[in-house]
């Protein structure tokens, strides 16, 4: 059950659709007019959703609209409009609302359309509510990592079985699945927990540097070294060292590396000393283990003493299912930086989101929420605030579209762009045309143009 404030200036109207309601078990509250029922949302704060007449005075639909995204933005807003002012409804959408409905409209379509935008709600409050339990679950075990998917299980797995031990790990996984968050996760989990966590980008530093930064040097060493420097190796005594893009490496510095794996000590550049080192080490590449044993730029010998207990992280692709709770945390997580006041994402845009391939996996996916934060005009995410994500077998072009003219190759990849359209909006006109960005009068024709049914 819901409570729900309608508010139209036309009783008959209003409270018909209050009736109609209440039958279904929600509870209503009912407005004469923008004011009143503005009145009644300060009095409410248990209202989830607010019914609008787009049409009224003094106090107008678009206006309410305003204050209820200012003063209660987690509460959901319907506009009903009257035929020919469906641009003025776009405009409200993009404002903040929800959805919208034109009159004329059915009992039964708009009872319909507020059960699936409670439905909706709840759906969006569910991932909510249980990305905050698995943050909980995870924050002493898993660190910032979230995923419920089988694969996402068999990293929690492995990083069970291995974090007690010493050994030396090898993470692979392409960029932005999370290497670092996993080496992290194990290093919290470990018994070296209280002790240094150290990251070295090997690929972002410039040749002739990487061995200083890890190994350390001695006065003189080379021309600028005007002191002794301790290396990463003796920062991270006691504790993990990471070593980020391995497969960079010099084979030079691969020789100084593979010493320390198997002796456990280290001598700083331009020094005698040997320091024996307490360090366990985790590597990462975004190669995949067979490019790397593969490549003539790196030792053999090293690739098997670092690939003890290898992992190789999923691709978000092939772990889809954990889309919507990865969008729901990086809302949570970045609405106070870019001080937005979006609270959720629309199904299309969800299904926007689950049907691109992300290349750029978790951090591609964080981006394009966060830009979506910055950039939305409402409290929900829609289709118009993401970039343009084209499913990965939108990438290519259609069967018969690189062959016969200009006009003819236009026209199949236009075919099939409105398909994918209406599949993506459920088989609803309105909103495919929105996806289109074209006016419904020209889907209207397009879909007769060339004999589309709809689904």
């Amino acid at each position: 059950m819901a409570t729900i404030l309608i508010i139209d200036d036309h009783d008959a109207m209003r409270e018909g659709l209050e009736l109609l309601l209440r039958r279904r078990g929600h509870r209503t509250l009912g407005a004469r007019n923008g004011a009143e029922g503005l009145e009644l949302l300060a009095e409410h704060d248990e209202v989830e959703l607010v019914v609008a007449d787009l049409k009224m005075e003094p106090v107008d639909g678009m206006q309410v609209l305003r204050e209820v995204t200012a003063r209660a933005p987690s509460t959901d807003v319907l506009i009903i409009t009257a035929y020919g002012s469906v641009e003025i409804a776009v405009e409200a959408m993009k404002a903040g609302a929800v959805d919208f409905i034109e009159k004329p409209f059915r009992s039964e379509a708009f009872a319909a359309r507020v059960e699936s935008l409670l439905k909706a709600r709840a759906e969006r409050e569910r991932l909510r509510a249980e990305c905050r339990y698995l943050r909980q679950e995870l924050d002493s075990e898993y660190g910032e990592i979230v995923g419920r998917s089988p694969a996402m299980k068999a990293v929690y797995d492995w990083i069970a079985r291995v974090a007690p031990s010493d050994s030396t790990l090898m993470i692979y996984g392409e960029s932005g699945t999370g290497k670092e968050l996993v080496a992290r996760a194990i290093h919290a989990a470990s018994p070296r927990a209280q002790a240094p966590f150290i990251r070295v980008n090997c690929g972002a530093l410039p040749e002739g540097i990487l061995d200083s930064e890890l190994f350390g040097h001695e006065r003189g060493a080379f021309t600028g070294a005007d002191r002794r420097r301790r290396g990463r190796f003796e920062l991270a005594q006691g504790g993990v060292l990471f070593l980020d893009e391995i497969g960079t490496i010099r084979p030079e510095t691969q020789i100084r590396l593979l010493r320390v794996l198997q002796e456990r000590e280290i001598e700083r550049l331009g020094g005698e000393e040997t320091i024996a080192v307490d360090v366990r080490i985790v590597a990462a590449t975004n190669l995949r283990p067979e490019a790397l044993k593969a490549s003539s730029e790196f030792r053999e010998d090293l690739y098997y003493r670092l690939h003890v207990v290898p992992v190789v992280l999923p691709p978000l692709r092939e772990r889809r299912g954990d889309i919507p709770l990865l969008a729901s945390h990086f809302i949570e997580q970045l609405q106070s930086r870019t001080r937005s006041r979006v609270t959720g994402i629309s199904d299309e845009a969800m299904a926007a989101l689950e049907v691109y391939d992300w290349p750029g996996n978790v951090r591609e996916l964080e981006n394009v929420i966060e830009r979506a934060l910055v950039l939305a005009h409402g409290t929900v995410i829609t289709p118009a605030d993401l970039p343009a994500l084209a499913p990965a077998e939108a990438r290519s072009l259609p069967e018969g579209a690189s062959s016969g003219t200009l006009q003819e190759s236009l026209e199949v990849y236009e075919r099939e762009l409105i398909r994918r359209s209406l599949v993506q909006a459920r088989g609803v006109k309105a909103e495919a045309a929105r996806l289109l960005g074209v006016p419904p009068a020209t889907l209207h024709y397009k879909l007769q143009k060339y004999g589309i049914k709809v689904p």
